[in-house]
């Protein structure tokens, strides 16, 4: 069980700081970690049966909070308070059958969402803490470590560890429910495939509601027994590259967009603490692993995951680095790639559905029996993501099934054309390919940037780069792409973005 892990490590290392919370500036050693995850496992035993409402930042906080949660016997239901937070309290409550949200005032006036009637603020649970209860969790924390166990969680390996959503990005979120046996086995099975049972600080800013930030930066570190170096906001690069030279971590695993926000923001040298460093999440570009090199002489390992698989389904080996793939499957983990008109296993080199089996993948969508049928055969999980195994058995990613549009007859690939439009305006100009409907050929699409750009000029290099079928046939300016939690692209309200527009210009 997670939180028997974490009992583990507290026990064994009592005065280690288990959460260097630098918007605190607090230290919580792994005892005093422990004492707080038990008087939280109390109280919200009497608020909630069942599951509670997470919505707290990265954080001592947050962490204890999923901590707590688990060891008072109840389902930690995670909430993205980055796309509308009142919303997503609703939307959870209604989707999770549970009232309690437990969270933060000064979350809550950073992301301004008003306080809802079923809110239960940290800063009161903490306050309001009285002799006794602080005594109670004194004396629990002191008893054998398998009574203590044993009254902080069943052992029950297949009992869900959380609730997260989807992204989003391209329909309602669905309810995700990981087991601890899903996330145990992921967190294992990464750690051993890339080496790092030795280090000891891991930068901790990915948000808890991503499953990437709650595996890997809150399970992770206190499983292990590191130290994990939290800070709120991953949009803030200029104080994480701070954070990084003056903290040391030696493991640093974040999106894409986070890690070159913080290189941009360094100077060489900054990073010397950092062993290894791991992208995912998105597509890593070649001129962020050339930053990384020629500014911090750091190679960036890439791999693969998805909310359903725990996260981590692939990487790049620390002895075979291939950049431009997706790496290998993780100890435990099979993928193969399947024909998507057939079915049948796909060819070394043969483009077909990612298709995903081991002890990562969750059982199912939570109360979407139909959605869980459609996603879930015979313990296989369609990804819903295009990629090639080679003839090595590394993986190669090539785009979202549903990020290719049938026009003329033809699949499409969308992050084709967005790769030669990046290709074409410059490292300065985000881009996005966006299909609307077309009432003559089904689908057209449309290019969207973050500035102006001189239209002729990028249409005719354009032609170069790509067939007539896929070429633009619009250029609209969005100044800012709508991001998720994580920081990639949310495709779908972009693309209500760009409708909107088309609805509302001349003609």
């Amino acid at each position: 069980m997670l939180q028997h892990r974490f009992i583990e490590r507290a026990r064994k290392h009592p005065n280690k700081v288990a959460i260097r919370d630098r918007a605190l500036h607090r230290d919580v050693t792994y005892s005093r970690a422990l004492l707080g995850a038990l008087v939280l496992a109390r109280r919200f035993r009497k608020m909630e049966r069942g599951r509670i409402g997470i919505m707290l930042p990265t954080s001592s906080g947050g962490a204890l909070a999923v901590v707590g949660a688990l060891m008072g016997g109840l389902t930690p239901v995670m909430i993205n308070y980055s796309t509308g937070a009142a919303k997503n309290c609703a939307y959870a409550q209604a989707q999770c059958d549970f009232r309690t949200v437990v969270t933060a005032r000064a979350l809550v006036e950073r992301v301004g969402c008003e306080e809802l009637p079923d809110m239960v603020f940290m800063e009161d649970i903490m306050a309001g803490l009285g002799r006794y209860e602080k005594l109670l969790a004194f004396l629990k924390s002191r008893l054998p470590p398998g009574r203590l166990k044993r009254i902080t969680g069943s052992g029950n390996l297949d009992s869900p560890a959380v609730i997260l959503f989807t992204s989003g990005s391209e329909k309602d979120p669905k309810g995700v429910q990981l087991t601890q046996r899903n996330i145990l086995s992921n967190i294992d099975s990464f750690s051993d495939m890339m080496d790092i049972h030795g280090m000891d600080h891991m930068l901790a800013v990915l948000p808890y509601f991503h499953v990437f930030g709650l595996t890997i930066h809150l399970w992770t570190p206190l499983c292990l027994g590191m130290t994990a170096i939290t800070y709120p906001n991953p949009l803030d690069f200029k104080v994480i590259a701070r954070l990084i030279k003056e903290d040391k971590p030696q493991l640093l695993v974040g999106t894409p967009l986070f890690l070159e926000g913080y290189a941009r923001q360094s100077r060489p040298g900054d990073f010397a603490s950092v062993k290894l460093t791991v992208a995912g999440a998105d597509k890593c570009p070649d001129s962020l692993r050339q930053l990384y090199r020629e500014k911090q002489q750091l190679e960036i390992f890439e791999g693969y995951g998805t909310t359903e698989t725990s996260p981590v389904i692939s990487v790049n080996p620390r002895d075979g680095n291939r950049p431009g793939s997706i790496g290998v499957p993780i100890p435990g983990t099979r993928v193969r790639i399947e024909n998507i008109d057939s079915g049948e296993d796909c060819a070394p080199g043969e483009i077909g559905k990612i298709m995903v089996k081991g002890a990562g993948v969750m059982s199912g969508y939570l109360n979407d029996m139909a959605e869980s049928h459609l996603r879930l055969k015979s313990g296989w999980y369609d990804t819903g993501d295009l990629g090639v195994l080679d003839e090595d058995g590394y993986l190669w990613h090539k785009g979202r099934l549903k990020r290719f549009v049938k026009i003329g007859g033809e699949m499409i690939s969308l992050v084709n054309v967005e790769e030669a439009l990046k290709a074409v305006t410059g490292e300065d100009v985000e881009c996005c390919a966006v299909e609307l409907p077309d009432a003559r050929r089904g689908s057209r699409i449309i290019a969207v940037t973050s500035k102006p750009i001189d239209e002729k000029d990028v249409a005719a290099k354009l032609r170069e780069q790509l067939p007539n079928l896929a070429l633009p046939k619009k250029y609209v300016v969005v100044k800012e792409f709508p991001a998720m939690g994580s920081g990639k692209t949310d495709f779908r309200t972009l693309t209500e973005i760009v409708r909107r527009q088309e609805a509302n210009s001349p003609g």
